[in-house]
């Protein structure tokens, strides 16, 4: 009999992937498998929790929760030598990944895919020694979605960040930086820069409109100096997807990117705390497989 282990947060979102406990767990064994389940506890918890399962050769991973959560997993998968298929139920706040791969965020219907889906390879960013999924970047503005306190997020949803974001506007400042991206060269004093995997970067689905997640590239977007009135007109823009014509906004696709910059970054990985910069920005093409809709809906340069 196949093996799963699901590995879920029991406080991301509004608590929904909890409630739907025992619906899930039913759908799964129903669906063959023998199952598990692993309630996070804090820090690393995830991440413990799928090395381990790797180790014992599950057949399957489900990541339960946000975004965090997948990042945990991610990075507790990436560096084993047996890497279970990946699943995912989206119970997070934003669900920046879930929604790239077109993932519902109902839970019943989410289960449907787990069940029914396809399988496909996905690339993982690696920066130093830790991986990232859907997005890196540093920069004052990237620093929100882990200064949003759980309860917050838990209570207000995505409004929480925009609550934060308008704290934070005022204190954006420039920084220098050197960027070293497939052999061509940037330099300059820069806002903010993003590494993408997906499309889907912070609720905005138009940010990085070409990227594929099989494609061995990351999307890479650097918001030049600006001034804050810009900062909020370019916001504005990227919800509609009229961002990449400005000036202010370099857009560029690589495999490898190096970052120094003059002054300290703190780099923020999948919505998490990454560290700070100088660091190498790696794309590990198709290091990971996932399930995902039958139909073809996700962003995949060469669809299943």
């Amino acid at each position: 009999m196949k093996k799963a282990r699901l590995i879920y947060n029991p406080s991301s979102g509004r608590e929904q992937v909890k409630k739907h406990l025992p619906y899930i767990l039913d759908k799964l064994e129903t669906a063959g498998y023998e199952t598990s389940a692993h309630a996070t506890t804090g820090k690393d918890c995830a991440k413990q929790a799928a090395t381990r399962a790797c180790e014992r050769k599950f057949d399957l991973i489900v990541a339960a929760g946000g975004d965090g959560t997948i990042h945990e997993v991610i990075n507790g998968m990436a560096e084993q030598k047996n890497r279970p298929a990946l699943g995912i139920l989206p119970g997070g706040t934003t669900n920046d990944f879930a929604r790239a791969l077109h993932i519902p965020k109902n839970i019943e219907s989410a289960c449907d895919v787990l069940l029914e889906g396809k399988l496909q390879s996905v690339d993982v960013g690696k920066v130093e020694n830790k991986y990232f999924i859907n997005i890196a970047g540093a920069g004052t503005l990237t620093e929100l979605t882990y200064e949003v306190p759980s309860r917050l997020k838990t209570m207000m949803g995505q409004v929480a960040y925009y609550v934060k974001g308008f704290e934070k506007l005022p204190r954006i400042k420039p920084t220098h930086v050197t960027i070293e991206y497939d052999g061509r060269w940037f330099e300059g004093e820069i806002m903010l820069f993003l590494v993408c995997n997906t499309n889907s970067v912070g609720g905005f689905e138009k940010l990085a409109p070409d990227a594929y997640l099989n494609d061995g590239l990351f999307d890479m977007i650097i918001l030049k100096k600006t001034n804050l009135a810009d900062v909020v007109r370019l916001t504005g823009a990227a919800m509609r997807g009229e961002h990449l014509n400005d000036e202010r906004i370099m857009y560029v696709q690589a495999n490898r990117i190096k970052i120094h910059a003059q002054n300290e970054l703190q780099l923020n990985l999948d919505g998490e705390f990454g560290g700070s910069l100088p660091g190498e920005f790696v794309c590990l093409h198709n290091h990971v497989q996932m399930i995902v809709p039958e139909k073809k809906l996700g962003r995949f340069q060469e669809l299943y």
